[in-house]
């Protein structure tokens, strides 16, 4: 799915008009950036293409923004690879689908000469100039520990977790599961992968519960898995018995946060995802990546309902989006 992008045309036009009809930003020398991401409509991504097209206007690139329909469609990725390198672009912000599968079709990429920026989630090549996103490892120690703090007695916990082959996602989970095994009072009963869809994730956690009537205490590792899993717990009458860490920001999940079906989120700075990943494109492009980092950590927080109307909480949780037109 593709969004025409207009903030950045804008700009370069209001730069013609201050500065007289020869200024230095010409359309011929504006660098090219796609940002390929896993999917084009949740909360999480419409923060991420906010940021993207600030940092383009700054920086007068560009750009473009395609996704697959589903988080799961890594073919359609490759594919949107190929057609960016094809199209001209000089630089490719990614979030990767499969962390394996996806992993050719950027190499071929930046074989071609085209600097890549991975975001988000992270792919299995070593041509990738830089990663921006949450530390996913520690991102997962986060979310356990929230529950450990908050819910006394031993944990039987649930995972809810989407694309087995998505990097972010497993290492949430494992840093989870790590966390739970040290703390000498955690079980995890029972994971699912699910698709990242909420309708899905809600079907498979309710019969998760179902089959595990013993869990009091569900981690959902992404939006959509956040989403249904709040439903699910909602649809069950067990927002009193089990203790439900999310992850993201939506609508649904604060109201769940607000009214019992969800106790705590992890919220990352997607925001910052997609302007820094613009960002950095430029930098490479323009040959200012000295002492470019290769990793940078963007910011996580727990939002429980003790701090959830804090400054703080607030603008995390409601970062500025600007959706499709």
């Amino acid at each position: 799915m593709r969004r025409n992008k207009r903030a950045a045309i804008w700009a370069a036009l209001l730069c013609f008009l201050l500065c007289g009809c020869t200024g230095n930003a010409t359309s011929s020398e504006r660098y090219a950036v796609t940002l390929v991401a896993k999917s084009t409509e949740t909360e999480f991504w419409l923060s991420v293409f906010a940021g993207a097209e600030a940092a383009a206007t700054e920086y007068n690139m560009e750009l473009t923004i395609i996704g697959p329909e589903t988080e799961e469609d890594y073919e359609t990725q490759n594919q949107m690879i190929a057609e960016a390198v094809e199209g001209g672009a000089e630089a490719i912000v990614f979030s990767a689908i499969d962390y394996e599968n996806n992993a050719a079709a950027i190499d071929t990429a930046a074989r071609e000469g085209v600097k890549i920026v991975a975001i988000d989630s992270s792919v299995a090549s070593n041509l990738v100039s830089t990663y921006i996103g949450t530390n996913n490892y520690a991102a997962g120690q986060m979310a356990a520990q929230a529950a450990l703090d908050r819910v006394e007695g031993q944990l039987k916990v649930g995972l809810v977790n989407y694309d087995i082959s998505s990097a972010n996602g497993q290492e949430r989970e494992h840093g989870a599961v790590d966390t739970f095994a040290a703390s000498g009072r955690a079980e995890v009963v029972a994971v699912v992968n699910t698709l990242a869809e909420a309708e899905h994730a809600r079907e498979d956690t309710i019969s998760l519960l179902k089959d595990n009537p013993e869990i009091n205490v569900l981690l959902a590792f992404n939006e959509p898995t956040s989403v249904g899993a709040a439903y699910a717990v909602e649809d069950l009458g067990r927002s009193e018995s089990v203790f439900l860490v999310g992850f993201d920001s939506n609508v649904i999940t604060v109201d769940g946060l607000q009214e019992g079906s969800v106790d705590a989120l992890v919220v990352q700075n997607p925001y910052a995802m997609g302007y820094l990943g613009v960002e950095s494109a430029y930098k490479l492009l323009a040959g200012q990546n000295d002492g470019m980092e290769r990793t940078v950590d963007t910011s996580t927080q727990i939002v429980d309902r003790s701090n959830l109307f804090t400054m703080d909480s607030q603008k995390a949780l409601f970062a500025f989006e600007q959706r499709p037109d």
